[in-house]
């Protein structure tokens, strides 16, 4: 660094990178100082500046009591010793300044001689006051993760059914027969606490209710009419619970349920291909599940406006990841044992890193916001639907015989009055096909169709396809010929 340089930075001021002394007397509170940086993301430390940016410096008689005190406090007052380097620049006065750079810690976190953990808080530092701060600090270095932590759920709380089924298609191996015996599985699994209860892993997992424990773990949806947030106005709104492959397929539901499908020259009952690709959504989704902050009291929230999509997920990337290198497909795992279920089939996952990439690939107009003094993560999709109408119109010549609304009602209300005057209004049909019908059109073709298909068919949750079916069953449309299991669909004229 030049004088010039200096000067630059000295007229940025301070902030959570840079500090300014005008002189440093005392080792202990270098110390501390020193510990702020290193146990966040490392720093300079000017010495001979003022605090507002003046070029004071220091004479060449207090340069060695200096340097002297430096070496002290980075080699005895800080556990564990950090090592730091200085550099010298002469000031047009004939004094010197001294830039000390603190590098970010390895070996986090770094405590003052009084076992003091320090973090830098914008220029200035703070102590550490809560146990989630320092699981996050040791989360950060690889020393912890969240989804080991212990929980309040005992065995009875698994889903026996789920983990049976898991157990069969992965590992093919039987249920284990006694408690101990599947205690002790699930400690080998790191399922379990050496306590005999679940860990948080273990928990949104295989429990039968995981919102029963965790309730803050879930994903809270909504759908407003226009771009921006309503206090009191909505389209769509639900809350998903229970394990992560249940919330994850309830929560692609409700955004595949809110968009529109283009319905190209297939017959009237086939469903269209959604305005965004669902395989979008799928990397997102089990992004933000998977590599969420559960040290977080907080749920992931998703958001559908007219112009675009946001799911906003708790924690800030970890470590020195950022937002070019997360798309560049490096990645940093922040709930490892989470991640490792997740790969044996629990959800799509398809390999670390790639979920960023390929859901550009499919979607280039995709923004991420990593937002580290909220501590959130957000991905934008943003919706293209005046391109999707003129693709439309150009191959078949007509936009709203073929471009499907598949929103819950209202919708249509809300989208049209945000779009008064756009060369997009009229884009949309204001009478969609009914649901029912979708459902009746289905049955008809393939009489054993189970919920879970249909709900896969037509981009509802099982819960929606249920209200059908039992709709067109009271009204004597459909009825059930034979046991749950093994009968099937009877279409009533």
């Amino acid at each position: 660094m030049n004088l010039s340089n200096l000067k630059t930075e000295c007229k940025l001021g301070e902030d959570s990178r840079r500090q300014f002394k005008v002189d440093v007397k005392n080792a202990n509170s270098l110390a501390a100082e020193m510990a702020a940086f290193a146990n966040c993301e490392g720093g300079d430390i000017y010495i001979g500046i003022s605090d507002n940016g003046g070029l004071e410096g220091i004479s060449m008689n207090d340069l060695g009591r200096i340097n002297q005190l430096i070496s002290n406090a980075a080699s005895q007052l800080i556990r564990s010793p950090l090592n730091v380097s200085t550099q010298n620049i002469a000031l047009e006065n004939g004094r010197v300044a001294v830039k000390l750079t603190v590098p970010k810690g390895l070996d986090k976190p770094y405590f003052d001689k009084n076992g003091i953990i320090w973090l830098k808080c914008g220029s200035d530092k703070r102590k550490i006051n809560s146990k989630e701060e320092l699981k996050r600090v040791y989360q950060s270095v690889n020393q912890f993760h969240a989804d080991e932590l212990p929980t309040k759920a005992g065995l009875e709380k698994l889903d026996k059914l789920r983990f049976r089924d898991f157990l069969k298609d992965y590992y093919q191996q039987e249920f284990p027969e006694t408690n101990s015996a599947l205690l002790n599985l699930l400690q080998n699994l790191n399922l379990a606490s050496s306590e005999g209860r679940l860990n948080l892993a273990g928990l949104l997992l295989f429990a039968e209710n995981p919102e029963w424990i965790k309730p803050q773990f879930i994903i809270k949806a909504i759908r407003y009419p226009g771009n921006e947030i309503h206090s009191s106005r909505f389209i769509d709104s639900e809350d998903f619970v229970g394990p992560l492959d249940k919330v994850f397929k309830e929560s692609l539901s409700f955004i595949t349920r809110n968009l529109f499908k283009v319905q190209s020259k297939e017959s009237i009952n086939y469903p269209g291909s959604p305005e965004i690709p669902q395989a979008v959504f799928e990397e997102l989704l089990v992004n933000a599940l998977s590599h969420r902050d559960y040290l977080i009291s907080a749920p992931i929230r998703l958001f559908i406006f007219d112009n675009r999509i946001e799911i906003v997920s708790p924690g800030h990337l970890p470590n020195n990841l950022t937002v070019d290198k997360i798309k560049a497909g490096n990645s940093n795992i922040r709930n490892p044992i989470m991640v490792s279920f997740i790969a044996k089939g629990i959800l799509p996952y398809r390999g670390l890193g790639s979920g960023i990439k390929r859901a550009l690939d499919n979607w280039s107009r995709i923004e991420f916001k990593d937002d580290r003094d909220g501590c959130l993560f957000t991905a934008t999709i943003y919706r293209d639907l005046q391109a999707a109408d003129t693709l439309v119109r150009n191959k078949y010549g007509k936009s709203s015989d073929v471009i499907e609304e598949t929103a819950t009602p209202g919708y249509s209300e809300g989208l049209e009055s945000s779009r008064e005057g756009s060369e997009t209004a009229g884009y949309f049909t204001t009478e969609p096909k009914k649901t029912s019908e979708k459902i009746v059109a289905i049955l008809k073709n393939d009489p054993y169709a189970t919920i879970a298909m249909l709900a896969g068919e037509l981009n509802l949750t099982t819960r929606a396809v249920e209200k059908q079916l039992s709709a067109l069953k009271a009204s004597n449309r459909i009825r059930r010929v034979g046991a749950k299991k093994n009968g099937f669909w009877n279409v009533i004229s």
